[in-house]
């Protein structure tokens, strides 16, 4: 007779050891010298995760995807997988591209602003996506060149104007929706 029950499944997090220092990084000029070594070694495109604390400090980095001399395949479900198993507060988005021209494409933006979307839900949120070029030592900040602030606010106004009439009642004033 088959067993009926139901699979009981736990999640626990096993500390191997520390893959990188304590250090907080607090620019992307920090992140690039943090990482620099680990993706220019690359002759492939690479997207790694850098998973963080509430004070910015590194709890460990997760290659995501090693693609193509010109892309690489990156879901959601693979980027968040390492970051919820962390406990990160934060993450960081990296990539390289091996061509060393660190300009985003337009498919590095639809798949930034995905995951800027699929973070804002999961309430981890994505505090910058850098794009390596390859050996040359240069690299492109979507959040230093404000570029990851203007896809939050594309992806937050259409949420906006269907949520802010479910929260009016006759009679009062507007209740306003804060960011937890």
């Amino acid at each position: 007779m088959p067993n009926k029950g139901l699979d009981v499944v736990q999640v626990k997090l096993v500390m191997d050891k520390t893959l990188y220092s304590e250090e907080q990084l607090s620019s992307p000029d920090q992140v690039v010298q943090f990482m620099r070594k680990e993706l220019s070694e690359y002759d492939r495109e690479v997207f790694c995760i850098l998973n963080c604390t509430t004070k910015s400090q590194v709890i460990n980095m997760n290659i995501v995807s090693m693609g193509t001399i010109n892309a690489s395949l990156v879901t959601g479900r693979e980027v968040f997988k390492s970051a919820i198993l962390s406990n990160a507060s934060y993450v960081i988005l990296l990539h390289n591209h091996p061509s060393g021209d660190p300009q985003p494409s337009h498919h590095d933006f639809l798949v930034t602003s995905k995951l800027c979307a699929g973070g804002n839900i999961l309430g981890i949120d994505v505090l910058d996506h850098i794009i390596v070029g390859g050996r040359t030592g240069t690299y492109h900040s979507m959040a230093k060149e404000g570029e990851l602030e203007n896809l939050r606010t594309k992806l937050l106004e259409p949420a906006k104007a269907v949520a802010e009439p479910l929260f009016q009642r006759p009679g009062k004033e507007k209740h306003r929706i804060r960011r937890i």
